[in-house]
């Protein structure tokens, strides 16, 4: 058994700290804990300030997916303010959101997650010369290539929104930019260019048209095995290698998902409601629990301190909560307390409140649900892959790659649909008093702003992210949450660097660093400890 801990490499194996304490027991994972081990403290900053101070502050949450950040906050103020928001606004938004995801997509794959692949676990894998040509980080040809290429569509981002990261050009009513035809084109050439060179040229080996034609498991094996250039393409070297070396066999979860949804149609939200919110969405929200699909319903969210460092051991909905945090952390542990993390929990209709797990693959069953609307994401594959092959650290990385194609279609649409004769702000009536509630999918899940105003200030913030989704601790029922559920069953091949670990907190592209301590299940020993700083 063994110690090990995931730092923050130079190319931002994402920031924060999250500590993983796991048991191995004849080496396969059996309980595992996850701490946040640093406290944010975001709400109470707001707590008192004007009520767009949101639109400044929840941006600087996160370095890689503050254009995240805004939009749901915008969209809270809209809720709250009872906004009319133009069209062409609604299109902006939308663009710049997805862009924002677009670059996640190839930075992440690459520069988190890819590396792990030629770890020298899998050098008797025959593809593990091959993975390292492409993965070994820096020097990998397509490492080399994503991570360069990642920065492109954020390009697109900054042309509406100013700068990127950090921008808070969404405002309530609107957004505070006046592109012209020029602003467009410049868009159209960057987003051509990087599907060009990335992602049909390396990722896919085929055009976007063709892979979304996929429908199910046996239409991508097909796809692989089609023509050399699918084959040997990063989707289909990264499949096979997958499966070689038993990356599709562990990692499962909770296998319960929440996708509050994102984009909206443009005609249909010109004045947000969150009542309305649900229908006017292009990528559906919804949840999936035990094998029933539901409605998203925010008015079912809870966060649960009973294991985390705030007072209190109850569940609140956000516009309730709390965020009060307690006198001493240690002397708290004594009382299971574990985590600076909340407990999101969501009661799903006659199951009650039930871990979920957010992130690409809630979003991809969400699209997979029943009753689509004419205008609506409705994509079977990943039902079907879920169905032949169940939640994997395989699963969960091909449903982030999978919105590499699908994204890029609905941002080229958009940009087709801009209307440059048209209004992108509407000045709204501030409010002395109101609620509202803005949510999106972030690259990394459901990422939502609830907001109370009373007299013209902010009585209320709470900011439930997708990594307190997913890496937050038990809830008052015991429950594990989604990583630490599937952490569990983990082989771990070699203790003393269990790479394993890594993969499947990473699967979820968690907003934290990852610091695993692994011990002994029968002796709760410790066995070793050591760092590794991305390297190999």
């Amino acid at each position: 058994m063994s110690t090990l801990d995931l730092h923050v490499s130079p190319l931002g194996r994402v920031e924060g700290d999250l500590d993983v304490r796991v048991k191995i027991e004849d080496g396969i994972v059996t309980d595992a804990w996850t701490e946040a081990a640093m406290f944010r403290g975001f709400e109470i900053i707001l707590r008192g300030k004007d009520p767009q101070a949101g639109l400044i502050v929840t941006p600087r949450i996160c370095g890689i997916c503050g254009g995240s950040h805004l939009y749901k906050a915008a969209y809270a103020l809209d809720t709250a303010w009872n906004t009319h928001v133009p069209p062409n606004a609604t299109l902006i938004r939308n663009i710049a959101q997805a862009c924002e995801t677009l670059q996640s997509i190839p930075r992440y794959f690459y520069a988190l997650f890819a590396v792990d692949l030629v770890n020298k676990n899998y050098a008797k894998s025959p593809l593990y010369d091959e993975a390292v040509r492409r993965f070994a980080p820096y020097v990998g040809t397509s490492y080399q290539q994503g991570v360069t290429l990642s920065g492109k569509p954020v390009e697109v981002y900054a042309i509406y929104g100013g700068q990127w990261p950090h921008s808070s050009f969404m405002i309530p009513g609107g957004v505070m930019c006046g592109p012209n035809l020029a602003d467009v084109t410049r868009s159209i050439a960057i987003l051509e260019a990087w599907k060009d060179a990335w992602l049909e040229g390396t990722w896919l080996g085929c055009s976007v048209e063709r892979w979304m034609e996929n429908k199910t498991w046996d239409d991508v094996l097909a796809w692989i095995d089609e023509s050399e250039s699918h084959y040997n393409s990063d989707c289909g070297f990264f499949i096979r290698y997958c499966m070689d070396v038993g990356l599709d066999t562990y990692g499962q979860g909770v296998g319960n998902y929440i996708a509050t949804g994102t984009y909206f149609q443009p005609d249909l939200y010109t004045n947000p409601t969150i009542d309305g919110r649900n229908d006017a969405l292009i990528g559906r929200g919804g949840i999936y629990a035990n094998g029933e699909y539901s409605d998203f319903d925010h008015l079912r969210v809870r966060e649960d301190v009973t294991h985390s460092f705030f007072e209190g051991t109850g569940a609140l909905h956000p516009w309730e909560g709390e965020t009060i945090p307690v006198a001493d952390p240690e002397a708290a542990r004594r009382d299971g307390k574990y985590s600076w993390a909340k407990s999101p929990r969501y009661d799903v209709p006659g199951q009650g409140y039930v871990p979920l797990e957010a992130g690409p693959l809630a979003r991809r069953m969400a699209a997979a649900g029943p009753n689509p609307g004419a205008h609506q994401d409705n994509d079977p594959l990943f039902g079907d892959i879920m169905a032949r092959l169940g939640p994997s650290v395989m699963t969960r990385q091909l449903a982030r790659m999978h919105e590499g194609p699908k994204y890029y279609q609905w941002v080229r649409q958009w940009l087709d649909e801009i209307d440059l004769h048209e209004s992108f702000y509407t000045k709204p009536v501030e409010h002395e008093s109101g609620k509202g509630f803005g949510s999106t999918e972030a690259a990394r899940g459901s990422l939502s702003d609830w907001i109370v105003i009373e007299d013209n200030k902010i009585a209320n913030y709470q900011v439930v992210t997708p990594t307190a989704f997913n890496i937050g601790p038990r809830d008052g029922d015991e429950l594990r949450g989604p990583i630490e559920e599937a952490l569990v069953g983990s082989p771990i091949k070699d203790q003393d660097d269990p790479v394993e670990l890594g993969h499947v907190a990473r699967s979820f592209d968690s907003c934290l660093v990852c610091t695993v301590h692994a011990y002994d299940g029968k002796t709760g020993k410790e066995l070793s400890r050591f760092v590794i700083n991305g390297d190999v």
